[in-house]
């Protein structure tokens, strides 16, 4: 096992940890609980995360449970993402003045929020990867998303558990953090096993109050990662997906998962990944200074396909098939990856509880 860039952090020093990036000027993002869900928002100190607290999650079920001990991070994932600070659901993205016969064009180009997430999963630094390749490596930038995303500061936290919903290793995005993150938590039963994974990284742990990490508490965390192996249950296998699913379009099962489902976009508001928007343009009464906005869409929105007088996707069926086959297919044609992290919220937040990798067994034939 390696050792190397790994030491020891008392549960107290989660605090310092805190502390030292508030006072190099991050917004310190971090779980904490709201409306009965354990939700990502700014936190203060180690009062506000839900230590002592766990989620159970099913397909259309979500609960907290108190847990036998008081493990800081002894959760899965929520219903947020870090999506909404990277990608924000609504953003303004040009103004327009109007100064007597002129107008003045601005174009939104630079942020002022500086984020530190604390607590974010394999499958959420997965997620951050993808939506890297669809803002920043392609022909067009979004300068909004690469500002964020270039001053952002990842404390990732591997999984010690997983819930029925996840299928991360399916993906091949977790449950262990191998690489994207500034530093990486381990939580022990009585401390947490840190490590560095960049520069910034490394300098923040240089002033936190650590020590030598042992072969014990490195076999602690082994047996504790493993454990999220384990537990996950559900499956999805990713060899020729593309191709069955694209190979199957016209599938009785569309039709069947049509009738359950409520086109709530529920699932792609959820999705770390989904990035469809809309832009729309609002004028103060004056009509002197008009807004661009850019705010979060669905391609489950029966509006959303209007093209030239007529809606492209008129039912639901059509719908739900548009998002499953680009999630899973046709993200490889644009992107060259997958759309999917395996992270399970869609499943876990459907209203009706449609779970996607039962879509997908049922329309290859439960061919696995």
């Amino acid at each position: 096992m390696e050792s190397e860039n790994k030491y020891l952090l008392p549960k107290q020093g989660l605090q310092d940890l805190i502390l030292a990036l508030k006072t190099a000027g991050y917004l310190v993002i971090g779980p904490k609980i709201d409306q009965e869900a354990i939700v990502y928002d700014e936190i203060e100190s180690i009062e506000d995360l839900p230590r002592g607290w766990t989620d159970l999650q099913a397909p259309g079920q979500y609960r907290l449970k108190k847990r036998d001990d008081d493990a800081y991070f002894g959760y899965v994932v929520g219903p947020r993402s870090l999506k909404q600070y990277l990608y924000p659901p609504r953003q303004l993205v040009a103004t327009a003045t109007r100064d007597g016969q002129r107008w003045e064009f601005e174009a939104i180009e630079n942020v002022d929020e500086k984020y530190a997430f604390i607590g974010v999963r394999a499958c959420e630094i997965a997620a951050m990867r993808v939506q890297d390749r669809v803002f920043l490596e392609g022909a067009y930038v979004d300068p909004l998303y690469a500002k964020r995303r270039e001053s952002a500061l990842i404390v990732a936290v591997n999984c010690t558990m997983a819930a029925s919903t996840c299928f991360c290793t399916s993906m091949g995005t977790g449950p262990r953090c191998n690489n994207g993150f500034d530093l990486a938590l381990t939580e022990l039963a009585d401390a947490f096993v840190i490590e560095a994974g960049s520069e910034k990284g490394e300098k923040i742990l240089r002033d936190l109050p650590s020590s030598p990490v042992t072969t014990a508490d490195l076999d602690q965390e082994q047996k504790l990662q493993q454990q999220a192996v384990d537990q996950i249950s559900k499956t999805m296998n990713p060899v020729n997906l593309r191709e069955d699913l694209l190979a199957n379009l016209d599938h009785d099962r569309w039709a069947e998962t049509a009738q359950r489902c409520l086109s709530c976009a529920n699932c792609t508001m959820v999705c770390p990944t989904c990035f469809c928007t809309t832009v729309e343009e609002v004028s103060d009464l004056t009509g002197d200074n008009i807004e661009r906005q850019r705010n979060w869409d669905s391609c489950f929105d029966i509006d959303f396909s209007y093209q030239n007088g007529a809606i492209v996707r008129d039912d639901v069926r059509s719908r739900y098939r548009q998002w499953l086959t680009h999630k899973l297919a046709t993200w490889h044609d644009q992107f060259d990856q997958s759309g999917c992290v395996g992270c399970g919220r869609c499943i876990t937040w459907c209203p009706v509880g449609i779970d996607l990798t039962e879509e997908v067994a049922a329309i290859r034939g439960n061919r696995e």
